[in-house]
């Protein structure tokens, strides 16, 4: 399988032992199963479950479980090797995992997504109950998944992002978000020099991570021109009203149709002359075919890979900075660490204390990985990789792996 780090580039200004770069080139297990239940109406409704854990050198497999037909293992290897390297480069004792059961989500009813999840547990309950893997919402999942979970477990620490109320976190629905809007007000002030009170974004996903990241710019002072979703994009020259626009997706379940707006296209979105670009949505939305039309300064990775390889390699030769989804969008799993952590100690932490947490971590990772790009001359995103393949080598060495 490939991996999604190029060891070859990194081996250019970094040495990489080839024990290493073996284990980190595949996943450390993998576990494949099918679940099957009886609908309501007495059809059978059954699909493929994948759970990847990549690198436990560091702590317990971390990483979502996601619901979604289109799932495939090969996708779940590279999301769980994001997680491995998210975990190491954020300086969090998880490892990286991730899982994905390959049935649609709303082809399923409340009591057969509850049923779905049960079936899961049991197949899963000695990696779940002993901490091997710990999982969290994902696509297709959300909070009251997690309960479901917690509640066949029993044990607090087996999965995050429950809601608060059950044994969660203050703050943490919000946290990704929190982690993306700080990531780029980072790359206002670190890359770009520019100040953030009146500086523009175009955004990509308004979803629990786009929505979140768009409030907390806007609280800043960023101006948001664009935003777009799966039902279209809409457009203000002076600025969208954030809060209006996320009472009328609570209203209408898109951005579509604002009134405050003009409807654009996507690559309208994408092509806005801002000083952001926040991909936020789906993967491989920046390729080879339209990044050369991105007009933003720098473009902040609130999705996981929203740019391919290609993409990547005309937005460099631009001098158009990518803040990598590695970094950008850490601040849930930051914000898992202080939940799973909350449960181990019972403690009581605060809605601030958490995004106190994610700004620390976030801004500590940035400032890495600048030192990092200025030291070796290299991406910002091969310096993220950097950072992370080196925690996790001499993790590996301080275990006697290598």
């Amino acid at each position: 399988m490939s991996s999604v780090v190029d060891f070859d580039a990194l081996r250019t200004f970094m040495d990489v032992p080839e024990a290493a770069r073996c284990l980190l080139s595949k996943p450390e297990k993998e576990i494949c199963f099918n679940l099957n239940l009886k609908s309501s109406s007495g059809a059978l409704i059954e699909g493929d479950c994948f759970v990847v854990y990549h690198c436990t050198v560091r702590g317990p497999a971390k990483g979502g479980i996601r619901m979604s037909a289109h799932g495939t293992l090969e996708e779940v290897r590279r999301l769980a090797e994001l997680m491995s390297l998210k975990t190491a480069l954020a300086g969090i004792p998880f490892g990286g995992g991730k899982s994905c059961i390959a049935i649609d989500p709303a082809s399923l009813n409340r009591f057969e997504k509850t049923a779905m999840l049960k079936e899961f547990v049991h197949m899963l309950r000695l990696e779940l109950e002993h901490g091997a893997y710990i999982p969290a919402p994902d696509m297709g999942t959300g909070p009251t998944d997690m309960a479901v979970i917690f509640g066949e477990t029993h044990m607090l620490e087996s999965v995050t992002g429950k809601p608060p109320r059950v044994g969660g976190l203050p703050g943490r629905l919000e946290a990704t978000g929190r982690g993306v809007s700080h990531a780029a007000l980072l790359a206002l002030d670190k890359i770009l020099k520019k100040p953030v009170r009146g500086a523009t974004a175009a955004l990509q996903g308004f979803g629990n991570v786009g929505s979140h990241t768009a409030a907390f710019l806007a609280d800043a002072g960023v101006k948001l021109k664009a935003v777009g979703d799966i039902t279209g994009a809409v457009h203000n020259e002076g600025g969208l009203d954030v809060a209006a626009l996320r009472e009328h997706v609570a209203r209408t379940g898109g951005v579509a149709g604002f009134s405050e707006s003009e409807p654009i296209s996507d690559a309208e979105l994408l092509a806005m002359d801002v000083d952001l670009l926040l991909p936020c949505a789906l993967e491989d939305v920046l390729h080879k075919g339209n990044a050369g039309d991105v007009r933003a300064a720098a473009v902040v990775e609130g999705a996981n890979g929203p740019t391919t390889p290609e993409a990547a390699a005309i937005l460099a030769a631009r001098s158009v900075p990518v803040v990598p989804d590695i970094l950008a969008n850490g601040g849930g799993v930051i914000a898992s660490y202080v939940e799973w952590r909350k449960a181990k100690s019972g403690a009581l932490t605060t809605r601030e204390e958490t995004f106190a947490l994610v700004d620390e971590r976030t801004e500590w990772a940035f400032a890495q990985m600048l030192d990092m790009a200025a030291a070796k001359g290299c991406s910002l995103r091969e310096a993220c990789f950097a950072i992370a393949v080196k925690e996790l080598t001499d993790s590996m060495i301080d275990r006697g792996w290598v």
